[in-house]
């Protein structure tokens, strides 16, 4: 009992850590990257769905509880990612230390090139990502960042009317033009992000059978390509005009 409690504090533990929370920030990705497809059905049907998530589980849940349960459960995912990846650095730094780097010179120099390039695609990558989840929360959730004064409504309307707005606060976000190229960069780092991070979620969790490599591979690529291109193309929607204020 006492070796799974402590179990996190091993290099296994918190890589099984890192896989889990990754798990349930990639479904998460991905079912708000199809949620927001939506926009597309236009005014009506997204501002519905946007309703919707605040009334799943209704009647036997209030209006927004499982809302609520998934943002804390996906808070602590966040944060249990970002400590299992700083822990996991640092450990592999004091690992790679002194001896250790010079056998690894010796052994491998184009090994290290490759996991070098992925460390760097995932570190960098990470807090560019972590850095646009503050960002996205404070220009769409909260109409903080992003907007020209007058633009932004609460999403359901003054004194909670149910009427949402949820459709124009998105239009009138991707509207500026640097807001959507720093979404755009974003989703780019965050394709890397995805597939190096599916692929070692794969690894960690023992999927990693050589007969099924090549399937996992191009599942992991799967997964990144259409979370970017899905993304992607809402600040593009807006910006050339397919998709307008209501």
């Amino acid at each position: 009992m006492t070796g799974v409690l402590t179990l996190y504090r091993t290099s296994v533990g918190k890589k099984v850590i890192m896989a889990i929370t990754g798990f349930v920030l990639v479904g998460f990705v991905v079912f708000h990257m199809y949620g927001n497809t939506k926009m597309f059905a236009g005014p009506e049907t997204f501002n519905e769905y946007a309703k919707g998530l605040r009334e799943i589980g209704s009647p036997i849940f209030g209006y927004e509880h499982l809302l609520w349960v998934a943002r804390v459960v996906l808070l602590g995912s966040v944060l249990g990612h970002i400590w299992a990846a700083v822990a996991l650095t640092r450990q592999s730094q004091k690992t790679t230390s002194g001896f250790m780097a010079s056998r690894a010179r010796r052994y491998g120099e184009k090994k290290m090139q490759t996991t070098s390039y992925a460390a760097y695609t995932m570190r960098y990558g990470g807090v560019l990502i972590f850095l646009f989840i503050i960002y996205h929360i404070l220009h769409l959730t909260f109409g903080a960042v992003g907007y020209a004064a007058g633009t932004y409504l609460h999403p359901e309307g003054i004194g909670h009317s149910q009427e949402f707005f949820v459709y124009n606060n998105v239009v009138n976000g991707f509207l500026n033009p640097f807001v959507s190229g720093f979404y755009i960069l974003t989703m780019i780092f965050l394709g890397l992000h995805l597939f190096h991070g599916v692929w070692s979620m794969f690894q960690t969790l023992g999927l990693n059978n050589k007969k099924y490599e090549p399937l996992l591979r191009g599942l992991a690529i799967l997964i990144a390509i259409v979370v970017v291109i899905g993304n992607i193309s809402f600040p593009l929607a807006v910006m050339l005009g397919y998709v307008g204020l209501a």
